[in-house]
């Protein structure tokens, strides 16, 4: 197919799935498969390397706070822009030297530009097909989380024993250049009135404030299941003598899950709707993330890495989109807000389930406790599926 006669609502997507690879993938998820190689090779354990994912939130936090504040559609594209270089200046920058407090700085920066791509392109994507007459849904361009992950695993093991942590930066750090030009150059920069293109007003329809707010609270623990699994699913691998050097591979098969997965989810959420889709997602996540409590084999944590992967995203995906459609005409600020709570719990968890581990020399407890907030979760899901039912 020639470039030129791709449909302009493809490229869109394209644009947003190749900035999801580049913030959330190479300057986000590349931490996890290198964290084992950080661990062996620099001063880094189970404690520090939480903090530094706890770190790396809390700037994700800072983005999703951001773009809850903003509603300027031209401010929102530069900050698009900007978290791309953000992504490819901080992956460099883990590599400059083996000091903490340049690490953490890194870290919290790529937290940042993975919210610009996540939040802040997500917003922008929605609104530019809802104002040209597109099915608002965004399963293609959060593919990209899912792809990153596959690309971070697929980099890392292509890496094993050939390079030290500092050329594994390097090397990621160039991998995200190539990925930023699609990124860059197919978002067409947004349209700043309030009609569609067919000439039609937008216009926002919020739900009641106390249904808002039970769907943070869901998107609280959904955070808390999704940051220990994705933080240390590489090492909790990798920790067991049976299964060394076999952490990125699950890794990569959990990406492979994932990037299919929100298609596949809007296509279940369009039959049966958005919260009954949540609803299912949830319950599979909870078995994705206990399986490695009871069953260690490499089997066994496939199979919890594939269904891990096929749900954590859908969750994001489905929510981002369902509350975006609420407010058609800032979709990335509403998007923020609820991201706050998810953003919340990612502070939170990583730091206490890195110590718990450090405690007890297995990530048993984190993953116990993350599955019982995903349940919790649930439950909250079926609440707003209650009240939905009442007001129709």
């Amino acid at each position: 197919m020639n470039i030129l006669s791709i449909p302009p609502q493809l490229k869109v997507m394209i644009a947003g799935l190749f900035s999801l690879i580049l913030t959330m993938g190479v300057a986000r998820f590349s931490y996890t498969p290198l964290l084992p190689v950080m661990m062996d090779e620099t001063f880094l354990n189970d404690a520090t390397g939480g903090w530094l994912a706890t770190i790396n939130y809390m700037g994700y936090m800072s983005g999703a706070l951001l773009a809850a504040s903003i509603s300027d559609l031209t401010l929102k594209d530069t900050l698009y822009r900007v978290g791309l270089l953000l992504s490819i200046v901080t992956t460099v920058g883990m590599a400059l030297a083996e000091n903490y407090i340049l690490w953490s700085i890194m870290r919290y920066f790529a937290g940042f530009g993975a919210a610009a791509g996540l939040l802040i392109g997500s917003g922008l994507i929605l609104n530019w097909m809802l104002r040209h007459g597109h099915r608002a849904e965004l399963g293609i361009h959060f593919a990209g989380a899912g792809l990153g992950i596959a690309t971070s695993a697929a980099v890392a093991m292509l890496m094993v024993g050939q390079f030290d942590w500092v050329q594994q930066w390097q090397v990621f750090a160039i991998v995200g250049v190539f990925l930023a030009i699609p990124a860059w150059f197919w978002l067409p920069r947004p349209d700043v009135s309030q009609l569609t293109l067919s000439g039609k007003r937008l216009k926002d329809n919020p739900p009641e404030k106390s249904w808002m707010w039970i769907l943070y609270a869901a998107y609280f623990c959904a955070g808390v299941g999704y940051v220990i699994t994705a933080t240390f699913l590489v090492t909790i691998v990798d920790m067991q003598e049976s299964l060394q050097g076999n952490g990125s591979m699950v890794w990569l098969i959990t990406g492979l899950a994932a990037a299919p997965a929100c298609i596949l989810w809007d296509r279940i959420a369009r039959r049966i709707g958005a919260l009954q889709a949540l609803f299912i997602a949830y319950g599979i996540n909870i078995v994705g993330i206990i399986i490695p409590v009871f069953d260690s084999s490499l089997g066994g944590v496939v199979f919890s890495g594939v269904l891990f992967g096929a749900t954590f995203i859908g969750i994001v995906s489905l929510m981002l989109t369902m509350v975006g459609k609420f407010f058609p005409t800032k979709p990335a600020k509403p998007m923020g807000k609820l991201t706050l709570s998810y953003g919340a719990a990612q502070i939170i968890a990583p730091a206490i389930s890195g110590s718990l581990a450090e405690a007890s020399g297995n990530y048993n407890t984190p993953l116990i406790m993350a599955a019982v907030m995903m349940a919790m979760g649930m439950g909250l899901i079926a609440v707003l599926y209650s009240r939905q039912q009442k007001m129709e």
